[in-house]
């Protein structure tokens, strides 16, 4: 991989930023054929955060740079544990830089620097350089992370964070489950239920060997966001408290970052990772999905290049389809919901959420899964709640009715589709690794439905011809609104 800081040097595509996304990226389209510039603000060097993903979600040669893998995963959202029986990985930073280089080979072109701006003349993109410096590229990717440089990301109502702060230390006593990797626990003894009610936080921990630990409090998400120095101190009581506090600890991390990134209308620039909004609303997770997607969303570019045609809409079009647009809806509905949740409830809703068969959670939680599967979801969720936890997830979707009717009625109609179309075991599988069933599954649940309607109807909110709440212009509003009460009454009616 060559090196340099040129100033006049030509090449198809600069991606700025020199993260796991960006440069997973950066790989794929050199593997394509393409000569690629990466610019970030430091020489190549492993990636500063943790990250975990679960297994089956990462490609088959990134499972390869896992540091370690947890089949013992458990959530605690009341006094026992739930075993969520799907194997979790953390990422060896420094074998995932050196294998996406590795794959790149020397068709990329590391550049340190830090880009300030970019302007297209005719075909070719001029991206200025901080030191004065100017590359000229066909194709621009932001890649610079939350917020983006070049194509900065609206979020309505201000950002929603997820923050957390996180410790790897040695300890006299384990703070969790040895050899397990706790993802969720919302047990909170040592704290009054209003601080909980106020600021609701959980802890995420791994069992690293030994008596190592990585042990982080995190705050799902909240507007305003808790501040660092509020985190460390929650880690510190729930240790305490705990009778385990760190004697030896390695190193802390602190991380924010916004969780209610909208579908992105499509620039002059194209954005990858989180630049792009694909970080999960409900999760968090994006770098594994980026890992993933970078194959197509290169191969899409590289053919729009070597056909002359505009790389930048292949790639828009290749990352965020219109089902995915019409997903993020509905994702953004339930982030809505969890804003308004107290916090004091936040377990009870995951405690439903977890009662969700393995394959349906698994696939709410997955970055492509269709709209009529997570809204099915997030209706049997409804169902298993208590009320405490129902009226809130109610208001959220009074607060955006057409949204909410255009996933309820795909709700229903996979539900027709299920009964008159596949067997009652058609959901078993697993989303990382399909069988022939779940492939069945699905060609069964798009059969009977005209697709074309369905993606149409989902991308209502991007083509700009709907009001702010989804509906559309000259459509009665309260009359959708009480079909909408409607609808969730008869939900809410169901046993719990």
């Amino acid at each position: 991989m060559p090196t340099d800081a040129l100033s006049d040097q030509t090449t198809d595509v600069l991606v700025v930023g020199g993260g796991p996304s960006g440069l997973a990226l950066a790989a794929e389209l050199a593997r394509c054929g393409l000569g690629v510039r990466v610019v970030a603000p430091h020489p190549p060097q492993p990636f500063a955060p943790t990250y975990g993903s679960w297994l089956d979600e990462l490609p088959a040669w990134a499972q390869a740079c896992t540091a370690q893998v947890w089949t013992d995963v458990r959530v605690y959202t009341g006094p026992q544990p739930t075993p969520l029986l799907r194997p979790y990985a953390l990422l060896d930073n420094q074998r995932l830089l050196e294998t996406l280089l590795e794959r790149a080979g020397e068709r990329l072109c590391w550049t340190q620097g830090k880009v300030t701006g970019a302007k297209q003349r005719g075909k070719f993109w001029h991206v200025r350089g901080e030191e004065g410096e100017e590359w000229t590229a066909r194709l621009v990717v932001d890649a610079a992370g939350h917020g983006g440089l070049l194509l900065p990301m609206p979020f309505e109502g201000g950002a929603a964070l997820q923050t957390a702060y996180g410790i790897v230390a040695h300890f006299q006593r384990p703070p969790s489950p040895p050899s397990a990797m706790v993802w969720m626990d919302y047990r909170t003894p040592h704290l009054d239920r209003n601080e909980v009610r106020a600021e609701p936080t959980f802890l995420y921990s791994m069992h690293l060997g030994g008596d190592r630990y990585f042990v982080q409090e995190t705050s799902l998400i909240a507007r305003p966001a808790p501040t660092r120095e509020f985190m460390r101190a929650r880690l510190s009581a729930r240790l305490e408290a705990l009778g385990t506090p760190p004697h030896d600890t390695e190193s802390d991390e602190w991380v924010a970052f916004p969780m209610n990134a909208p579908a992105p209308v499509p620039g002059p620039v194209l954005a990858y990772g989180a630049a792009a909004g694909l970080v999960h609303p409900i999760s968090g997770f994006q770098v594994a999905g980026a890992l993933k997607d970078a194959p197509r969303v290169a191969q899409a570019v590289a053919q729009a290049l070597q056909n002359d045609q505009d790389p930048t809409a292949a790639g828009w079009d290749a990352l965020w389809p219109p089902e995915r647009r019409a997903a993020r809806g509905v994702h953004l509905l339930d982030l809505g919901a969890l804003l308004k949740l107290p916090g004091d409830r936040l377990g009870e809703f995951f405690a439903a959420f977890f009662r969700l068969p393995a394959a349906e959670w698994h696939a709410f939680l997955a970055p492509h899964t269709e709209v009529r599967a997570l809204a099915r979801s997030m209706l049997k969720v409804f169902a298993y709640a208590p009320n405490a936890v129902r009226f809130p997830l109610i208001h959220a979707a009074l607060a955006h009715p057409g949204v909410s009717l255009r996933a309820l009625r795909e709700a229903a109609r996979m539900k027709e589709s299920a009964h008159f179309s596949h067997p009652p075991d058609a959901w078993a599988g697993h989303p990382g690794g399909m069988t022939k069933s779940d492939e069945t599954q699905r060609e069964a649940n798009s059969g009977d439905v005209d697709q074309q309607e369905v993606i149409e109807e989902g991308m209502q909110g991007a083509v700009g011809n709907v009001n702010a709440d989804g509906l559309a212009p000259d459509m009665d509003r309260d009359k959708k609104l009480e079909e909408l009460r409607e609808n969730m009454a008869e939900v809410s009616g169901q046993q719990q």
